[in-house]
C-alpha cells in the first residue's frame, strides 16, 4: 500500500500538467493516442539518458566545492544529456508526423515528452527517497522540466513552419532548454554557498514568463483559428 501510494503522487504532477497543456490546444488538438506515445517517449528518453550519463559520469571527477567543475556538470553533462535525449523523440520523430501542424505543436508535443521523462524519473527519486521528496520535487522539478519543454518546442514550432531556418531555430531549441536547465541545476549544485539556491527558482520565473508568452504566440499563430469563434469568445469575455 505504500508503494502503491509513493507511485501515485509521483504520477501525479506529470500527468497533471500533461492535460493542463492538452487543455490549451484549443485550435487543432493533437490525437490522445500520439500524445499518449510522446509520453512514453518521454519515458523511454530517460532510459536514453541514463545509458548516456552513467558511462559518462564514470569517466569524469568533479570536485563538489569547485564552482567550474559544477558549471561544466550542471551545464555539460546534466542538462545538455537529459534535454538532447527529450530531444531526440520529439525532433527525430514527432516532429515528422503529420499532426505536427501547427507551431503550437511544438510546445504539446515536447510537454508530453517532457512530462513522460520528469514523471519516469520521478517515480525512481520518489520511491529512494518518500512522501517528503515528491512533495519537493512537485514544486520544483517536475514544474521544471514542463518549463524547459516549453521553450524548446517553442522552437521547435518555429523551425518546422520556418523552413529557411529550420536547422538554426532547431540548434536554439536544444540550447535555450539546455540553457534553462542548466542554469536551474548549477545553483542547486553550488547550495554550499549560503542563499544561492533562491538564484535556481529566480530561473524558473524567468523561464515560466517566457514560457507563457511563447504559449500565447504560438496560439495566435495558428492556421485553425477560426475568427468567428474568437470573436464569440472576446464577446462572452467582455459581458
Amino acid at each position: 500500500m505504500h508503494t502503491f501510494f509513493l507511485v501515485t503522487i509521483a504520477l501525479t504532477p506529470g500527468i497533471a500538467i500533461a492535460i493542463y497543456m492538452y487543455t490549451h490546444d484549443k485550435h487543432e488538438p493533437e490525437p490522445i493516442q500520439l500524445l499518449l506515445l510522446s509520453f512514453f517517449y518521454g519515458a523511454l528518453s530517460l532510459g536514453v539518458n541514463l545509458a548516456i550519463a552513467i558511462p559518462v559520469d564514470s569517466f569524469i571527477h568533479i570536485s563538489e566545492k569547485n564552482l567550474t567543475n559544477q558549471a561544466f556538470y550542471a551545464f555539460g553533462v546534466v542538462a545538455f544529456l537529459e534535454e538532447l535525449s527529450k530531444f531526440i523523440f520529439v525532433r527525430g520523430i514527432l516532429y515528422r508526423n503529420n499532426n505536427f501542424n501547427e507551431p503550437l505543436d511544438g510546445i504539446v508535443y515536447s510537454v508530453m515528452v517532457g512530462m513522460g521523462f520528469a514523471t519516469a524519473e520521478n517515480i525512481i527519486y520518489v520511491l529512494q527517497g518518500g512522501g517528503g521528496t515528491a512533495i519537493v520535487r512537485m514544486f520544483s522539478a517536475i514544474p521544471a522540466h514542463a518549463l524547459f519543454a516549453v521553450l524548446m518546442g517553442y522552437w521547435l514550432g518555429k523551425a518546422k513552419f520556418t523552413h529557411a531556418r529550420e536547422f538554426y531555430y532547431g540548434v536554439v531549441a536544444l540550447l535555450v532548454a539546455t540553457f534553462f536547465h542548466g542554469i536551474y541545476d548549477y545553483f542547486l549544485f553550488i547550495s554550499f554557498v549560503p542563499g544561492i539556491w533562491v538564484w535556481s527558482f529566480v530561473s524558473l520565473l524567468v523561464a515560466f514568463i517566457l514560457a507563457r508568452k511563447s504559449v500565447r504566440l504560438h496560439q495566435q499563430a495558428s492556421p485553425f483559428i477560426n475568427p468567428e469563434k474568437e470573436n464569440e469568445e472576446i464577446i462572452i469575455k467582455s459581458t
